[in-house]
C-alpha cells in the first residue's frame, strides 16, 4: 500500500478509533484558555500546550473520582486529530470519558472544542501501574465500576505499531532542558511535542490543521541522556523518533494528513 493511501490505513487499522461521546457513563468537563505562553507566533495553540491541557484535565478527572493511586498511570500512546486549531485567547471546553479498556490499561478520549470554532479529538492509552513494583497492574473493580459504563464494552490493545528509523533518516541533536522533566524525573509527555512544534514549519504545506498525530512512548528519556531526533518526510506523511544513545527508540510520532472527505465531515 503506497503513501497516498496512508491515512485510510491509519483510520482502518493502525491507530485507535476515535470513538464518539457515549450517551451513558461518566463524563468529566474541564476548561482552559489559550494563554500567551501556549500560542505560536501565528496565534495558534501549540501541540505541547494542547497535550499539557489534556493530561491536566485527565489528572483532574482521576483526582475527582477519588480512586486510590490516582497518579499510578503512564501514557503509552496518544493520537491527536487537529480539525481546526485554537487561537490565542480562545476559551476551550475539554470533555473526557473512558472509551475502552484492556486488562491493565484503559483508553481515555478527550473532545476539545473552542468558543471560536476550534476542534481537536484526542485518544490516550494509559497503563495502570503498581506503585510498589512499577509494573502494569490489573484494572480494579473500583475503576471499572466508575469508568466501565462509558467504555460500553470496547476493548483496546496496548500494542505499539511504529518501527524505528531507516539508516537514511536525517538526524539532529536534541538538547535536554531542566524544564522538560517532571516530579518523577522523567521527560514529561508534553515535552516530546516540542520537537514536533520545532519541525512543523519545515514540513510540506500546512500541517497545523487537518492532520493526525500519533505518538508512542517507549523507553522514555531521562536526565543526562544523549538524544537525537531522527526524521523522515514525504509529501503526505512525517515520522519522528527520539533516539537515546544512537540506537534506542525512546518515543516516536507519525503524522498523516486527514483524508479530505473525512476532514470535511468532521468539521
Amino acid at each position: 500500500m503506497g503513501r497516498a493511501s496512508s491515512f485510510a490505513r491509519v483510520l482502518d487499522a493502525d491507530a485507535p478509533a476515535l470513538t464518539s461521546r457515549p450517551g451513558v457513563g461518566r463524563l468529566f468537563v474541564g476548561q482552559r484558555k489559550v494563554r500567551l505562553g501556549d500560542a505560536r507566533p501565528s496565534g495558534e495553540l501549540r501541540l505541547d500546550a494542547l497535550i499539557r491541557y489534556s493530561q491536566d484535565v485527565s489528572n483532574d478527572d482521576t483526582a475527582d473520582a477519588r480512586l486510590p493511586d490516582d497518579l499510578a498511570w503512564v501514557v503509552r500512546r496518544t493520537t491527536v486529530d487537529v480539525i481546526s486549531a485554537a487561537m490565542f485567547g480562545e476559551e476551550l471546553e475539554i470533555v473526557t470519558f473512558c472509551s475502552g479498556v484492556g486488562g491493565r490499561w484503559a483508553e481515555r478520549r478527550l473532545e476539545v472544542s473552542g468558543s471560536s470554532g476550534a476542534r481537536y479529538e484526542v485518544a490516550t492509552l494509559w497503563i495502570h501501574l503498581d506503585t510498589t513494583t512499577g509494573r502494569p497492574r490489573t484494572l480494579g473493580r473500583d475503576f471499572l465500576d466508575l469508568y466501565g459504563e462509558a467504555a460500553q464494552g470496547r476493548k483496546v490493545t496496548a500494542r505499539l505499531t511504529q518501527g524505528g528509523p531507516a539508516e537514511s533518516a536525517a538526524r539532529r541533536p536534541w538538547p535536554l532542558r531542566l524544564v522538560d522533566f517532571d516530579v518523577f524525573n522523567h521527560m514529561n509527555n508534553a515535552a516530546y511535542w516540542v520537537a514536533v512544534e520545532e519541525r512543523l514549519p519545515t514540513w510540506p504545506a500546512s500541517w497545523s490543521s487537518g492532520s493526525r498525530f500519533t505518538i508512542e512512548y517507549r523507553a522514555g528519556v531521562r536526565p543526562g541522556d544523549q538524544v537525537e531526533v531522527a526524521e523522515e518526510v514525504s509529501s503526505d506523511r512525517v515520522d519522528l523518533w527520539w533516539m537515546v544513545g544512537g540506537s534506542q527508540v525512546a518515543a516516536s510520532v507519525r503524522v498523516d494528513r486527514l483524508a479530505p472527505q473525512w476532514y470535511a465531515k468532521a468539521r
